[in-house]
C-alpha cells in the first residue's frame, strides 16, 4: 500500500506539465510500514512547492498523519500552503485548513496531483 501511494505521488510529479524538476527524499521505515517524504519541486515559472508528508499503514490502510504542501512564487512569498498543523481549532475542516496570504479557509487534505493542478491552473491563467 505504501509502495503504491509513492509510485502515485512519483508518477503525479513527473507527468505534470508544470514541473521543471524535484528533489525529493523518501525515508521508508524498516518494516514499511510508513514513511516520511520531504523535498522541494521547481517549477515552469521560477515558483517552488516544499512538501512534507509523514504515512503510516494501518489495519490496512494508508493513513496521511502530517502533511503540508506550501506553495511559493519566484521571490519566495507564500501563495498557499495546505497543512493539517493543529492550529486553527476554530476551521470547519480543523485540522485540515489552506493558508492564503490574508486568511485561513477550511480545506480538505489535497493530493500531489491536485495540488500541481492547482498551480497549473494559477502558471496558465497567468500566461494569458
Amino acid at each position: 500500500m505504501i509502495r503504491k501511494f509513492l509510485e502515485d505521488f512519483d508518477r503525479a510529479i513527473a507527468s505534470s506539465p508544470v514541473v521543471l524538476s524535484s528533489a525529493i527524499e523518501k525515508y521508508l521505515s524498516p518494516d514499511g510500514d510508513s514513511v516520511y517524504i520531504k523535498g522541494t519541486v521547481r517549477l515552469i515559472d521560477s515558483s517552488i512547492l516544499d512538501i512534507a508528508i509523514f504515512a503510516t499503514l494501518s489495519a490496512g490502510r494508508l493513513i496521511i498523519d502530517k502533511y503540508r504542501f506550501h506553495y511559493m512564487d519566484k521571490e519566495r512569498r507564500m501563495v498557499f500552503r495546505y497543512d493539517n498543523a493543529p492550529h486553527h481549532p476554530g476551521v470547519r475542516s480543523y485540522p485540515h485548513h489552506k493558508h492564503a496570504p490574508a486568511r485561513v479557509a477550511p480545506a480538505n487534505r489535497p493530493s500531489i496531483k491536485e495540488i500541481l493542478e492547482e498551480i497549473g491552473a494559477r502558471i496558465f491563467a497567468s500566461e494569458t
